[in-house]
């Protein structure tokens, strides 16, 4: 997978304020890395008085060459560029609190983690009081036990998903006193398996309602995304990706599933909807059910297809009715993505209903020579969209998750919000190469 990065400007901006920490805890110890000199540190301290690039030998430092872009001045981290920050860890659910230093005038926020996982966007901080923000992430390995992984696609070995550290992305302005990394256990975990409508996509233009979602979740839940491009239920089962779920789910857990569009190019006497895909489907019900689980059926996204007469069609044939079938047949809540994609595109219309997939003029991205024009795969706006749906059908179904959701206030398909509106500072990762599957 190629990786292409955007030129890195020189001018930074400069501010007055104060001292940044990077806290992480994992085992029993608690390690501080702190930004600039101090005469007095806490025990398992780590102080850092320059803008140092990350190493695995050290486990901690400034990625992709963005130390460039930070400035630390009076004991303080400075930045109005993107930059990245790793830590090496193991498996596990972090929390991290990023605590900010408000200034005379307000600035705007932004943090990602690993594969461009949505946790805060323009957020605004003040210029008065000290405000917190807190999330929960999951560092994912492909281990299950001493002598079975995750079978990993090629193209995803390379992704920030499946390395062995915690990286964040920071867009926007950025005058931060503290972000402080625990280990956490015993909370809430949402499992994610599905396509390539689901997965973290890690190259702009390209998003999923998944990394989209985890904004919205209190630090009670972590959101533990299993999905690839590309993958069927038959083939996330063969890749072991379900037996990873499986090991790693808690009573309590719960698991969002949505296929079809690959599954509907399997061949065999047992393929179809009302055959080995319903059957499997299924299959995931019961076992997760049987770790004390809440499994929910998600319906297919919609392609973006339209009929002569500006009506939007269907191309996913008896899929999403054998998703519901099932979900009615084992008494699971079902997301009925495919019905809301539907009514989103019709009304965003033939036209604008592009806006919200991954539809761009040639050289909109570095190294994109070519136009792009995909009526499946969306783009940050169209996958924000989607996942503002995932949460309605949360509260519509009354699941006990939704007491963890925040900053939402509904969503109705039918009146889309406008994308024009939307504001998504690119990240610095982008790739031309469509997505597997379709």
């Amino acid at each position: 997978m190629k990786k292409i990065f955007h030129r890195i400007l020189s001018t930074l901006f400069l501010a007055n304020f104060c001292m940044t920490i990077f806290t992480c805890t994992y085992a029993q110890e608690q390690y501080i890395y702190s930004f600039g000199s101090k005469t007095k540190k806490e025990k398992n301290e780590i102080n850092i008085n320059d803008a140092i690039r990350y190493d695995s030998q050290s486990g901690f430092g400034f990625d992709f060459g963005t130390e460039k872009n930070i400035f630390l001045k009076n004991n303080c981290l400075i930045s109005d560029k993107p930059f990245y920050f790793s830590f090496k860890l193991p498996e596990g659910a972090y929390k991290i609190t990023v605590r900010y230093v408000p200034q005379k005038n307000s600035f705007t926020s932004t943090i990602r983690a690993e594969s461009r996982r949505n946790y805060l966007n323009q957020y605004v901080v003040h210029s008065t009081g000290m405000p917190e923000q807190t999330f929960v992430v999951q560092v994912k390995d492909a281990k299950i036990s001493a002598t079975e992984t995750i079978k990993l696609k090629e193209r995803e070995r390379h992704k920030l998903d499946w390395d062995d550290k915690l990286t964040l992305e920071f867009q926007g302005q950025n005058f931060i006193e503290s972000i402080r990394v625990e280990s956490v256990k015993g909370i809430t975990s949402i499992f994610l398996a599905g396509n390539s409508t689901v997965v973290n996509q890690e190259e702009e233009p390209w998003a999923s309602w998944g990394q989209m979602i985890p904004a919205y979740f209190d630090d009670q839940v972590v959101v533990v995304n299993q999905a690839e491009s590309g993958l069927s239920l038959g083939s996330f089962l063969s890749a072991h990706r379900f037996h990873k779920i499986l090991t790693d789910a808690q009573p309590g857990d719960y698991l969002f599933v949505e296929f079809g569009h690959n599954d509907q190019k399997e061949k065999g006497e047992h393929a179809g909807a009302f055959l080995s895909y319903s059957d499997r489907l299924r299959l995931f019900v019961s076992e997760f059910r049987k770790k004390g689980g809440t499994p929910i059926i998600v319906t297919s996204t919609a392609r973006r297809a339209f009929d002569d007469d500006g009506n939007v069609i269907n191309t996913l044939g008896d899929f999403p009715e054998a998703a519901r079938m099932v979900a009615n047949e084992l008494n699971v809540p079902v997301i009925d993505l495919n019905l809301m994609t539907t009514q989103f595109y019709q009304a965003l219309g033939v036209e604008g209903s592009k806006k919200a997939l991954v539809h761009y003029a040639a050289g909109t991205f570095p190294n994109q020579p070519e136009p792009l024009a995909d009526n499946t795969h969306f783009n940050t706006y169209g996958a924000h969209e989607i996942a503002l749906m995932v949460l309605q059908g949360i509260e519509k179904s009354k699941l006990p998750l939704a007491k963890h959701i925040q900053n939402f206030d509904g969503y109705e398909p039918i009146h889309p919000n406008d994308w024009r509106k939307w504001n998504w500072p690119p990240s610095m990762i982008t790739g031309a190469t469509k997505p597997d599957g379709n």
